[in-house]
């Protein structure tokens, strides 16, 4: 969604604050279609995905000195730092990862990762997730409250001018397991194509509130229908189910939410971008791979050929079990701070004022004890939508302005 003269396009705000993106954004990576995901019946060599790995960071890299990288201590993250090590043995590697206040904290872990492929490890503490809102927004110029990228390229970029990251994995070797299994519990082979995405949008049921079309007023025009037409056309083809899901997972967030919003941050900060998984190779043969291949549906892991790689390099056991990637608790960040922030935003919203949200639908909820995380996501990105509207639209707060 971009401001153009002042205009906004309603169905981008519906979007944002449905699925969690805009599928109006040009992107970054290629758009997939379903015969890019049809399966190709042969055993995947984990090698030759290990390899192709250590050819981009050898061909992307080649006289830097020192490289950053993100680190959460999850599959991802582990695997592009170790083969970096493995490809790069003599360069000065700093790994930046994120302590959260109030959230599980999975810095140790990470630790113990950096030690083993001796890298420089930097932690950044979070006290209020929320507290440089109005400039990463001000840089994306796109109304997401959930910018970690931010804080990790600000810390990386007094450091380096390269910064590697794991992206890619969860969409090409089927890393979204906790809802993998929800969405064959909720469909079956003879479900329709709308059953099945109406099956995958409650799978993704914290990007959504039930009452979710009670949230907009006048100038947003939200459809149900609307909403179905985007993710229809991955839902109604000949794909397996669980192949339909890898095709609308690559098609919606990170597509239109991680990558540029990702590929904005780095620009800024003038920095040199590279997510090894997602080079052309991969993004080629990862998504013909079988189900079979990449999940074990049976006991729940993903990710397969990635794990058979650190477990070659003696890794594995490092990994944290539950990985929940650079993750705040939500709901202790809206006790701390975002109940807050949303009371002094939203009570006098412009957004409200201007007929994009309904004001009654904000004080139904805002006081409510107990908000369930569903509702708090959702007033979080009300409030990213309000924050982005007075930075871009009436212009009455400085991208310098911090929420504290």
């Amino acid at each position: 969604m971009e401001i153009s003269n002042s205009s906004i396009n309603p169905s981008s705000i519906v979007d944002i604050l449905t699925l969690r993106y805009d599928p109006s954004i040009n992107p970054n990576l290629p758009k997939k279609t379903w015969k890019d995901f049809e399966p190709i019946e042969k055993p995947v060599n984990p090698l030759s995905i290990e390899n192709s790995i250590c050819n981009e960071i050898e061909k992307k890299l080649t006289d830097e000195q020192e490289i950053s990288i993100a680190l959460s201590g999850g599959v991802d993250s582990t695997l592009i730092l170790s083969l970096l090590r493995k490809t790069k043995p003599d360069v000065k590697i700093n790994a930046i990862s994120i302590k959260f206040a109030n959230s599980i904290d999975e810095t140790p872990a990470a630790s113990k990762i950096a030690e083993k492929y001796n890298a420089d490890h930097h932690i950044i503490h979070l006290e209020n997730y929320l507290s440089e809102l109005p400039k990463a927004i001000s840089i994306i110029k796109l109304p997401f409250w959930d910018l970690h990228w931010y804080y990790v390229v600000k810390k990386s970029q007094t450091m380096s001018k390269t910064l590697l990251s794991g992206d890619g994995g969860d969409e090409l070797f089927a890393g979204y397991t906790f809802r993998y299994k929800k969405f064959l519990s909720l469909t079956s082979d003879n479900s329709s194509p709308i059953e099945k995405v109406r099956a995958y949008l409650e799978c993704h049921e914290r990007d959504r509130v039930p009452d979710q079309e009670s949230i907009f007023n006048q100038k947003c025009e939200f459809s149900w229908d609307s909403i179905y037409s985007i993710l229809l056309p991955f839902f109604d083809n000949n794909l397996s189910r669980l192949e339909q899901v890898y095709l609308a997972d690559y098609n919606g967030k990170l597509l239109y939410n991680f990558n540029p919003i990702n590929s904005r941050i780095n620009n800024y900060f003038k920095m040199n971008q590279l997510a090894p998984l997602l080079n052309n190779e991969l993004l080629t043969t990862a998504t013909h791979i079988p189900t079979k291949y990449k999940y074990d549906v049976d006991n729940d892991i993903g990710k397969l050929p990635l794990r058979t790689i650190l477990e070659k390099n003696n890794v594995a056991s490092l990994i944290t079990k539950e990985k929940l990637g650079f993750n705040v608790n939500t709901l202790n960040l809206w006790t701390s701070h975002g109940h807050d922030l949303c009371h002094e935003f939203l009570d006098k919203s412009r957004i409200v004022e201007d007929g994009w949200i309904n004001k009654d639908w904000i004080q139904k909820y805002i006081n409510k004890s107990d908000l369930d995380i569903k509702y708090v996501n959702k007033f979080l990105g009300i409030l990213a939508f309000e924050v982005w509207y007075r930075l871009f639209v009436t212009k009455e707060i400085s991208s310098e302005a911090t929420l504290d």
